[in-house]
């Protein structure tokens, strides 16, 4: 498999690069340039550029580099820089590009011009998730500013000139990764997107905010590797974290020489950390890193570019067996993940999955994101978390405290200490803002409440959210539907038409109260003597009728017009048949159903046969006699609502028999 360029990860060999970078760069060609990138050695790849650059060769390929170089290190100030040269020397550039080019703009605060640029990968590419949700989400800055203002943010007070970011909480002690006290590497070979992991610390987190001072996590004088992000056992027992590529004292790589990442598991054995073995699914030819747990601790989810990832990088989890083995990991799928990077997941105590990416719609470069976990196992809607939390640059590793609201995330904003930084927050407001729907359904004529009317909740997509029935005092609540956004409310009830309510909610916790008013749809028709025109034929009363009622009953017809296993109409029931043509033409709106029984004699197959022919030879006679077919249905029975228990086998008279072979003219609209 061919690694693809995935930001997140270290990549051990650049450590090495980095080392030997000052003696080599008086011989470094382009040739050397470009081993160092693909190499994915990014330090060393921007400073083989600018000489190259400096001597004022600006041609397109060492500009488009070097200006990625600095994308995938973070430095969106300078990558702007050379992406701007990029595009003065050539602006039909690929998408990718394109999409870097915006984000960098977006560091830099320059939305409206990173707004048109994203419009031009729009164009491009059409069929990307990311071209889809910026489609579709064009007010995504209004949008962010609604979910803003809600922390209040600080410096953990861990910070280093280096980088520390990826902390979480064990036993009231902040754990943290930290390149501090390495040794002789320079300060700018530290970035969490491609220098090293560095080392575990810990700090005891005081009662004011304040912390301890940081010392190392766990006594590890190995120094040919580097730990990171790690998660633990809600009983402090066992610990999953990443590291490079390294186990049983040799360093592991892939196809490309290059050392990746690896997710590791450890078990606290007389108070040390020991019995390290590297999970299952690893692999030396992709990498695996910042795991997270579920809430029941059965899952673990974590990031990866392995076969099958949609972007640079994609979230995945795998089931954590009873015994200790894995599962197969699974993708996320695009519902979360991006061509871009999703990363850092972190599962909160509400069961809410946080995460961070430069895939969707955000300030600039990584976004934290949120969405709450549904009980099916289904993510709820993916929202930004707003600033100060997200800024222009790369913001991530957002954990939290789902009972005090307190927590700590990582950014490389601009004024922090080191190259990455641990801040602190409280969050003030939370993001989830809900309502509940709290109505009535009422007769609009009378107002009298109606009782079990059938309610259905969409969204402006008409999608169906919710469906509920009203109660004895025609009440219904729609509970916890999100605010600020508009719905339908669809509601039906027999005699009654299908009623459209719009409900709009306001951006703020509480009720919205409605009331529907529904108008009948058909209304009783009032008693009427009809005459019926045949010869020999009685005036006869009818009504009231309405929807539902059976006119073979309101008009004394008999039971059943056929002879026996026949499906023509005797003729003999043609007279009676004339009083239920008469009242159609009468009331020339009535529409019926013709509905066809018999009785359990003979086979359920044969029964069913004669009576959708019973059924359809009356329509045909109605139709015959001017009624008009759009007004008709007939359907057949068979034996399968008898009136009377006598089923097969069961003795009865012919007369219990002939109670089950009826014909039913039932009104389905007046």
């Amino acid at each position: 498999m061919k690694i693809k360029i995935v930001t997140l990860f270290f990549l051990f060999s650049s450590i090495f690069h980095v080392l030997n970078a000052q003696n080599a760069f008086s011989s470094l060609g382009l040739k050397s340039a470009d081993k160092k990138y693909d190499d994915y050695a990014y330090a060393d790849a921007i400073k083989a550029y600018e000489a190259l650059l400096s001597k004022n060769e600006k041609d397109e390929k060492p500009v488009q580099r070097l200006a990625n170089s600095y994308y995938f290190i973070g430095d969106f100030y300078n990558a702007l820089k050379w992406y701007e040269e990029l595009f003065k020397i050539n602006e039909n550039q690929d998408s990718e590009t394109l999409y870097r080019y915006a984000q960098s703009l977006k560091s830099a605060g320059n939305y409206s011009k990173a707004n048109e640029i994203l419009e031009k990968f729009n164009q491009k590419a059409a069929s990307e998730k990311r071209a889809s949700l910026i489609q579709n989400d064009k007010n995504y800055l209004d949008e962010i500013k609604l979910n803003s203002g809600r922390f209040q943010i600080a410096d953990a007070g861990i910070n280093s000139p280096y980088s520390e970011y990826g902390s979480t909480v064990l036993d009231n002690k902040i754990v943290f990764t930290s390149a501090r006290d390495t040794g002789g590497i320079a300060k700018a070979s530290f970035r969490w997107t491609n220098k090293s992991f560095s080392k575990l610390y810990t700090a005891v987190l005081m009662p004011d905010g304040s912390v301890g001072k940081p010392i190392l996590f766990h006594k590890n004088e190995n120094r040919k590797f580097n730990e990171s992000t790690p998660v633990f056992t809600k009983d402090g027992r066992v610990m999953y974290f990443t590291r490079n590529n390294f186990i049983n004292g040799k360093r592991g790589r892939n196809d490309q020489k290059v050392t990746l990442l690896k997710l590791y598991k450890a078990e606290l054995i007389n108070g040390e950390w020991g019995n390290v073995k590297e999970l299952p699914f690893n692999s030396d030819q992709y990498s695996t890193a910042h795991p997270a747990l579920s809430l029941d601790e059965n899952t673990l989810y974590f990031a990866s570019d392995m076969p099958g990832t949609l972007g640079q990088s994609d979230l995945y989890k795998v089931k954590i067996n009873t015994d200790g083995t894995f599962g197969t990991p699974e993708n996320l799928g695009n519902a979360i993940n991006t061509e871009g990077r999703e990363t850092f997941p972190f599962i909160s105590g509400d069961n809410e999955l946080y995460f961070a990416s430069d895939g969707r719609p955000g300030l600039g470069g990584l976004d934290v994101f949120v969405a709450k976990i549904k009980d099916n196992g289904a993510l709820d809607e993916i929202q930004n978390v707003g600033e100060p939390i997200n800024s222009r640059q790369d913001d991530f590793a957002f954990i939290i405290d789902s009972k005090n609201r307190n927590g700590f995330f990582s950014s490389n904003r601009e004024n922090g200490q080191g190259l990455d930084d641990i801040y602190r927050f409280t969050e003030t407001r939370r993001l989830i803002c809900e309502q509940d729907i709290i109505g009535t359904v009422v007769d609009a004529e009378s107002n009298e409440t109606l009782t079990g009317a059938s309610l259905i909740l969409f969204d402006e997509k008409l999608n169906a959210l919710q469906s509920i029935i009203s109660d004895e005092k025609g009440n219904f609540i729609f509970p916890k539907v999100k605010c600020g956004r508009k719905y339908s409310i669809r509601s039906s009830k027999n005699e009654y038409g299908i009623k459209e309510a719009q409900v709009s909610l306001k951006r703020e916790n509480g009720s919205t109260t409605v009331v529907i008013n529904m108008n009948k749809m058909f209304k009783p028709i009032a008693a009427k003597t009809i005459e019926i025109k045949k010869i020999g034929a009685k005036p006869i009363n009818i009504g009231p009728i309405k929807v539902g009622t059976d006119l073979a009953k309101v008009l004394k017809l008999p039971m059943n017009f056929f002879d026996l296993n026949k499906a023509t109409i005797k003729k003999t029931s043609e007279p009676q048949l004339n009083k239920l043509v008469t009242v159609l033409k009468e009331y020339s709106t009535i529409k019926l159903d013709i509905r066809s029984h018999t009785d359990s004699r003979s086979s359920a197959s044969s029964n069913q046969i004669l009576s959708d022919k019973r059924a359809q030879s009356t329509k045909d006679w109605l139709v015959k006699n001017g009624i008009d077919p759009n007004r008709l249905t007939a359907k057949g029975y068979g034996e399968t609502q008898l009136v009377n228990k006598c089923a097969d086998g069961v003795p009865c008279t012919e007369k219990e028999h002939m109670q089950n072979r009826r014909s039913e003219f039932i009104i389905v609209s007046l």
